[in-house]
């Protein structure tokens, strides 16, 4: 969300950074439609005044005894009444319509973030690994989990549709592994606090970090208006929603563990088989929460503890800078992790930390106060996944892969696993 105002003051910046989004200029549209309401806001406050004026002349007609002028002042008092009535009803409108209008635009990017549309314009910050390589022909993780009877597809869309994976065995427990790691990893060295929040959500929640109204066919909504999280950071983030922070009290680092749920529209044909794209999926999500001149060094930390994640899992990964029109809608900046999956021979997405500024802050009037200072600034957010489970789990299955079918059981997930060291095979 944007300040009206900033935009009045700066409309070719901000023009600009929509163009650096594949976005036509959009200033000129937005101050004509603030213009409107301040027009219709001066002429209510006019006819707000005529009518106090009005009130206050009948008692002076009524003490001179001029019944006939207070009877006319009466009527035109009471069709002011009506008319203001209407035109703050009108007032609602066009403040809801401007609200829309700024609500559907995406965030602003950082200066430094690379120029581009798509992810074609991305750019490789870094690598840890080398991509695995195998003295035989690597196999997807479907294919991997297979020889160890651990991945039903087909059960699961007999009883849930596609884009559904029934889990079992030591595979299930693999991933129960996974989760378990993260959240230990991200609570016990990286001193993020441990939250277990809602599954389902209200359109608040939703609109705070700015997936509605814009992406609500993306969304699982129930039949009581509530929506399944489509992350985690929805409530993680909204735990702060409305509140007036003390600096002190920042930042705020929290993490979940949750299943998150995504009717994945608009992506029919990517991914179909096995478990990348799925409409359920585990995730650890981080959730940061800070100040204007803190938040870029607190997403330079962010991804750095996602990192750890693979780093321990001895998993080959790189790190890139997403373009400023292949981020998500409430980025002003975006780093994400590619895992090398030796199925595919291609390194995927496995984790995206976003800084997001005032944007969800703003939505969800989520402020601080510093000391000494008088009034309320909007704090800084980010979010990050610290990593997404199923992708860790695909990770793990082909990178560790064996030609006899087995897969070996990472040193890291060995305490998880009972001491386990190796799924099937030989």
């Amino acid at each position: 969300m944007f300040d009206i105002k900033w935009i009045r003051d700066n409309d070719a910046a901000f023009d600009r950074a929509m163009a650096r989004r594949g976005l036509e200029p959009q200033a000129a549209r937005l101050i004509a439609l603030d213009d409107r309401r301040r027009e219709h806001i001066a002429s209510l406050q006019q006819a707000q005044e005529r009518r106090n004026a009005a009130s206050k002349d009948i008692g002076k007609a009524k003490a001179s005894g001029d019944e006939e002028r207070a009877r006319a002042l009466i009527e035109e008092v009471a069709k002011l009444k009506s008319a203001l009535h209407e035109g703050e009803e009108a007032e609602r409108e066009l403040t809801a319509e401007l609200t829309r209008a700024l609500s559907e635009l995406p965030n602003m990017p950082h200066d430094d973030v690379p120029e581009g549309l798509d992810e074609s314009a991305n750019v490789e910050l870094r690598r840890f690994g080398t991509p695995t390589e195998f003295a035989f022909e690597a196999k997807e993780h479907f294919d991997v989990a297979a020889g160890a009877e651990g991945m039903a597809f087909e059960t699961a869309a007999a009883m849930s549709g596609s884009r559904f994976v029934l889990l079992k065995g030591q595979i299930a427990r693999l991933e129960r592994a996974l989760g378990q790691f993260m959240m230990d990893l991200q609570t016990g060295e990286h001193g993020y606090t441990e939250v277990s929040p809602p599954l389902l959500v209200r359109d608040e929640a939703l609109y705070g970090t700015s997936q509605l109204p814009k992406f609500s066919e993306d969304l699982f909504r129930t039949t009581d208006d509530r929506w399944l999280i489509p992350t985690a950071e929805v409530p993680l983030t909204n735990m702060v929603a409305g509140a007036s922070l003390d600096e002190t009290a920042l930042p705020i680092r929290v993490t979940a563990l949750t299943p998150c749920f995504r009717s994945e529209a608009g992506s029919a044909g990517r991914d179909v088989r096995g478990m990348l794209r799925q409409h359920q999926f585990w995730k650890c999500e981080l959730v940061s929460i800070t100040t204007p001149d803190a938040s870029l060094g607190e997403l330079e930390r962010m991804v750095g503890c996602a990192e750890t994640v693979l780093q321990r899992l001895e998993l080959p990964y790189r790190v890139m800078t997403l373009s400023a029109g292949d981020m998500g809608f409430a980025a002003r900046k975006t780093y994400d992790i590619e895992v090398w999956l030796p199925g595919q021979n291609a390194y995927r997405e496995i984790s995206s930390c976003s800084v997001c500024g005032d944007f969800q802050a703003r939505r969800m009037n989520a402020r601080y106060r510093s000391e000494g200072e008088k009034g309320l600034k909007f704090v800084h957010t980010l979010n990050g996944s610290g990593i997404a489970v199923g992708r860790a789990l695909i990770a793990v299955l082909e990178n560790y892969q064996c030609e006899d079918g087995g897969v070996i059981v990472p040193d890291v997930l060995r305490p998880y696993m009972g001491g386990l060291e190796k799924i099937g095979g030989a």
